[in-house]
């Protein structure tokens, strides 16, 4: 049985490792370490106001994470998140673990009062979520982006205008080779 958000807090030393073995089997080492690291550092230097995660656990078993940190829109009063990194065990994908993990992470965030999500990845993946590609007009981003048809979002609250002004992101996402 599938359980999600389970003690975050006591599974989040094993996260950087997921991220690592997840990202190295799908993309390449230099990219494990990459995203081990972002996550290293999104746990240890991010205030808990600021981020949120979410597990997937079968049994006693760590089998997905995602992690939403806050981007702040100074001239605009909505709740907007990052949702990245996101990963699924290798052994584990292609099994709807993926989509209900965002899924619950959605609804937290909604719970929380937040009003928006972006995303920076696969439209055709992450639309079977609710993303839709979006324009930087809609929701800038914190940095340039080297891949402009991945920047994604939803709104969760249901307001559709567009999200005012520039963003800024948590410290750990600060770093230009990640957008």
């Amino acid at each position: 049985m599938l359980n999600l958000n389970a003690d975050f807090k006591a599974r989040a030393v094993e996260l950087p490792e997921l991220f690592r073995e997840v990202f190295t089997a799908s993309e390449s080492e230099d990219e494990g370490r990459a995203v081990s690291a972002l996550a290293a550092d999104l746990l240890n230097t991010t205030p808990d106001d600021d981020l949120l995660g979410v597990l997937a656990m079968d049994r006693d078993v760590l089998v997905g994470c995602i992690l939403f940190s806050r981007l702040h829109y100074d001239q605009d009063p909505r709740q907007v998140f990052l949702m990245s990194p996101v990963a699924v065990r290798t052994d584990r994908q292609k099994s709807g673990i993926g989509q209900k993990l965002i899924g619950f992470g959605l609804e937290q965030l909604r719970l929380h009062g937040v009003d928006f999500v972006v995303s920076y990845g696969d439209p055709a993946y992450y639309g079977k979520t609710g993303f839709q590609t979006i324009t930087e007009e809609v929701a800038q981003p914190p940095m340039p982006l080297s891949m402009p048809q991945g920047w994604i979002g939803q709104t969760l609250s249901g307001d559709q205008k567009p999200i005012e002004g520039p963003s800024r992101c948590v410290s750990a996402f600060n770093r230009p080779e990640l957008w």
